[in-house]
C-alpha cells in the first residue's frame, strides 16, 4: 500500500532526502512507516521525540508518545516539527 509523507516545521532541511511516498504491506502501521523513513535519514540524524504524527487528519501524539495506528493505502503521514517562537 502506498502512504503519502509529509514533513514540516524545524529542521524540515534535513529530511530532504525522505520519499513523498513510501510503500507498505497491508495492516502495517505508523511505528512501520517510521522506521522506514528512518532508513532514509543520514546517520547523525533522527526525528525529533516532539515531533507531532498525524495520520489523514487524525492527531496520534508525538514521535516519542502516540497511540498505534493501522494504516491504510492513501493516507497522508504527516510529521510536524515543533516551532519555537511568538509574538
Amino acid at each position: 500500500m502506498k502512504i503519502h509523507v509529509v514533513v514540516t516545521g524545524r529542521n524540515y532541511h534535513t529530511t530532504s532526502p525522505l520519499p513523498e511516498e513510501i510503500d507498505l504491506e497491508p495492516s502495517q502501521g505508523v511505528d512501520d512507516a517510521l522506521a522506514v523513513l528512518a532508513k532514509h535519514l543520514p546517520d547523525d540524524q533522527r526525528f525529533p521525540d516532539s515531533c507531532l504524527l498525524v495520520v489523514s487528519g487524525q492527531h496520534l501524539g508525538t514521535i516519542s508518545e502516540h497511540r498505534s495506528c493501522e494504516l491504510r493505502d492513501g493516507d497522508e503521514l504527516a510529521l510536524i516539527a515543533p516551532v519555537a517562537g511568538g509574538c
